[in-house]
């Protein structure tokens, strides 16, 4: 019994080989490949001028939001008139402390964001009284604004850092009367319908070349006092902040801003 059961195993191995090899013979091996197989030519990208170095103009897809001219993109985040801040003739503006914060007009989602700030040369004052302003993403996420060349502070809210979440990978400052430059790549968070994130927003920091904020997620809110609170909001616009230190007023100029 033994022997047949043997035999009876081996006949089947032998067929299953056999039926393995007229299979492989009986399908085509795959096609050599070539470079053209991993080639895509449609849709081609979106052709965009990018802004000139010399005059330091926008790209072509960018919404201008300060053009050196006046604050027409803007109003105030108190009263939702005029934004009230001093525009100059050098085709920069100022802080007005007496009107408050500013925001855009627009809201936005994701984004590519550019702008240039300055404290004045003179500027006094130290740590967190120095210069304070803030860049608040979707009106809810600061970015911060602030004198910290040669001025230590808490390293969570000094300049390039995600206000009291994430501090900056370096201190990238330029000295006072020196244009700082923030580029930012931001990205909106996603909710479920219980208002949690589905996906938090996060964030890129380039600033003065530099980059200080590597695709970092944002916690929450920015809070000045206690810690981050989840939010559940649509688009949101930019605000800037009128912190009302007492040291100089800190100026801006050269924003836009291009949706992704």
């Amino acid at each position: 019994m033994r022997n047949k059961i043997l035999k009876s195993a081996m006949v089947f191995v032998a067929l299953f080989a056999c039926s393995s090899l007229f299979a492989q013979d009986t399908y085509p091996a795959p096609e050599k490949m070539n470079p053209g197989m991993s080639e895509f030519w449609l849709p081609q990208p979106t052709i965009v001028t990018p802004g000139d170095i010399k005059t330091n103009s926008a790209p072509s897809d960018a919404i201008v939001l300060f053009d050196g001219k006046d604050l027409s993109a803007w109003k105030s985040v108190k009263t939702k008139e005029a934004a009230g801040w001093v525009v100059n003739k050098d085709g920069t503006f100022t802080v007005n402390k007496a009107h408050g914060d500013i925001q855009t007009k627009e809201e936005f989602e994701n984004f590519q964001l550019h702008i240039e700030w300055c404290v004045p040369v003179d500027i006094t004052g130290k740590s967190q009284g120095r210069g304070n302003s803030g860049i608040f993403l979707q009106g809810k996420y600061e970015l911060q604004v602030l004198d910290n060349y040669r001025n230590e502070t808490y390293s969570n809210g000094q300049a390039g850092s995600i206000y009291k979440q994430s501090r900056p990978l370096v201190n990238a400052m330029r000295k006072p009367g020196e244009w700082n430059v923030y580029d930012v790549i931001y990205t909106a968070p996603v909710f479920k319908e219980d208002g949690t994130y589905r996906i938090p927003p996060s964030v890129t920091v380039i600033h003065n070349g530099i980059v200080v904020q590597n695709n970092t997620t944002i916690l929450g809110t920015t809070e000045y006092i206690g810690f981050p609170k989840v939010q559940k909001h649509g688009p949101g616009p930019i605000v800037l902040q009128s912190h009302g230190d007492p040291s100089e007023p800190i100026s801006f100029r050269n924003i836009w801003i291009r949706k992704l």
